[in-house]
């Protein structure tokens, strides 16, 4: 079974958990959910009423749980841990992956020194290690280990959930690039007529350069005879 068949079943199963429960009922959920190893979105939990119905209660912290397993970072958790329950090992180990994910989102090369301190990771090895173990061997990204430049060359990263004004962000970036793709494409048809125009403008000076030759020749051959 691949990863986002795999993925959507877990996406189903915690759904349907989740429209069942109500209030503090949901904690359980969300410890399991965020601790999932084969578990990388959120959102659409998240779009569950009986999970939106948190807000503003005593067990909004699960849904900042949520959120945060859906949009944030390792570091995000660090700045936040007074209002954020404490993270289980599973989890710490979830939220690290989505970090790596969230940094190969705007960089195909990653430091290694970027990722060891954003990932609290002291060595070279044990960054390794993670890279390799947790994230390359889970199926959520692929690449190359650099020891010698110190970086991780990443060839494929899962998406993570769209963060909120992301997708609208996305849309802007790809109605410039269909403008782009159009003003090029005219550029080509352009450049293609020109070429055309002096392809045939070339045929025509060739044409009576060579009957300009036959002429000559002809008035060569009278002279001669």
């Amino acid at each position: 079974m691949d990863i986002e068949q795999k993925q959507a079943e877990m996406i189903d199963h915690f759904m349907k958990q989740a429209s069942s429960l109500k209030g503090s009922a949901i904690t359980p959920l969300v410890l399991e959910a965020t601790s999932n190893p084969s578990l990388f979105a959120f959102s659409e939990i998240l779009a569950v009423p009986s999970v939106t119905e948190l807000e503003g209660t005593e067990n909004a912290t699960l849904l900042d749980t949520l959120r945060l397993f859906a949009h944030g970072t390792w570091s995000d958790y660090k700045g936040n841990m007074a209002r954020l329950p404490q993270l289980v090992p599973d989890q710490i180990l979830k939220l690290k992956q989505l970090t790596v994910l969230t940094l190969a989102e705007s960089n195909k090369v990653l430091p290694y020194d970027q990722l060891m301190q954003e990932l609290d990771v002291t060595n070279v090895r044990e960054l390794e290690d993670f890279l390799i173990n947790e994230c390359m061997y889970s199926g959520i990204v692929r690449g190359k280990l650099d020891q010698l430049r110190r970086c991780f060359e990443v060839q494929f990263a899962a998406g993570r959930d769209l963060r909120p004004g992301q997708l609208g962000n996305m849309l802007h970036t790809l109605s410039d690039w269909l403008t782009t793709s159009d003003n090029l494409l005219v550029s080509i048809q352009e450049k293609i007529k020109w070429a055309d125009t002096m392809s045939e403008a070339d045929k025509k000076h060739q044409k009576d350069v060579e009957d300009r030759v036959e002429e000559v020749k002809k008035t060569l051959s009278l002279k001669v005879s």
